[in-house]
């Protein structure tokens, strides 16, 4: 087994999951007819360039995993569609779909918080009360968008797509046998998942919009539009520390709030997900990494039936 650290990461998409390795990222999705059909294709290297430069790398990386990620449900739309002649998804429909998705985030999780909590006149009129009204209005906002999208059908499938990624993910990374097998008796926990990601947001936007106290109409939506790289590469900067540092039993402490919220966004998922999810990281490890995997025996690795494995900060 390799001594260095393995880091994969990835997001689920319709009917399957995407995976970044050092070099490509791939996309594999089970197709109606029952196969698993794999996509590979050159990862952007932009975050690279920046990735000794605190901040500005979490903002870069963000950004790359944001393409990542509209690249990768498309693709995998297109294949859920490809034999159906009646509809056709073009790069412009694609587009203004997640320019929508985008716009529809901001406005419920960013703006409306903050106009309810500025609207309800002196109720809240102390600075700190203000911002931590709107920080738990925003959390609850989030956490009802979650419960409810989670009844959905096609949603909670996501949901275990998701689920097998982060047990994908936590195979290789913990040295095991990369098999759905093996896999399933991970967690479907993950540190570096971005449901992690989206709860350090919103506690880092109370303290940051903390420093204004309660602003006026202009300067509310100014810092609450402006602001928001500025605290996403705050908090990607904590998972990134959080991820290196799970040894610590305050960081383990510190993690447990988002890691609990991650059983709102990840189900547990069968085998044949789990074999998608693991066909998508096997496309997107290198020759050297992929000859490790196929190394691995329960006589080399041992068996392990541990929890939450580290992750990197790209894992969705």
């Amino acid at each position: 087994m390799a001594d260095r650290a393995r880091y994969v990461g990835g997001q689920a998409v319709l009917d399957g999951v995407m995976m970044r390795g050092e070099n490509v990222y791939a996309v594999a999705v089970r197709t109606p007819e029952g196969e698993i059909q794999v996509e590979v294709q050159d990862a952007p290297r932009w975050a690279q360039r920046w990735s000794k430069v605190p901040l500005i790398r979490g903002i870069v990386a963000l950004a790359e995993s944001l393409v990542l990620g509209m690249r990768a449900l498309a693709w995998s739309a297109q294949q859920a569609v490809a034999d159906d002649d009646d509809v056709q998804l073009g790069k412009g429909s694609i587009a203004l779909s997640m320019t929508l998705a985008l716009v529809l985030f901001s406005g419920l999780f960013i703006v409306l918080p903050a106009v309810v909590t500025r609207a309800a006149g002196h109720v809240f009129a102390h600075g700190v009360v203000f911002n931590v009204a709107e920080g738990v209005l925003r959390l609850t906002i989030f956490l009802t968008y979650l419960v409810l999208m989670g009844r959905l059908g096609d949603v909670r499938r996501l949901f275990q797509y998701h689920g097998a990624e982060h047990k994908a993910i936590a195979a290789y990374e913990n040295g095991v046998e990369v098999t759905p097998e093996r896999a399933q008796r991970f967690t479907t926990q993950h540190v570096r998942c971005g449901t992690n990601f989206l709860l350090t947001v919103m506690i880092i936007t109370i303290a940051v919009h903390s420093v204004f106290g309660r602003p006026s109409w202009r300067v509310l939506l100014l810092t609450r539009v402006t602001l928001l790289p500025v605290i996403a590469a705050v908090s990607y900067e904590l998972i990134r520390f959080a991820a290196r540092h799970m040894d610590s039993a305050f960081v383990r402490r510190a993690m447990r709030p988002g890691l609990a919220l991650q059983r709102l966004t990840t189900r547990q998922p069968t085998l044949d997900q789990l074999e998608v999810a693991i066909a998508a990281l096997r496309a997107a490890l290198t020759a050297d990494e992929l000859a490790e995997v196929d190394d691995r025996t329960p006589e080399r690795v041992g068996l392990r039936v541990p929890g939450a494995a580290p992750l990197a900060p790209t894992a969705a």
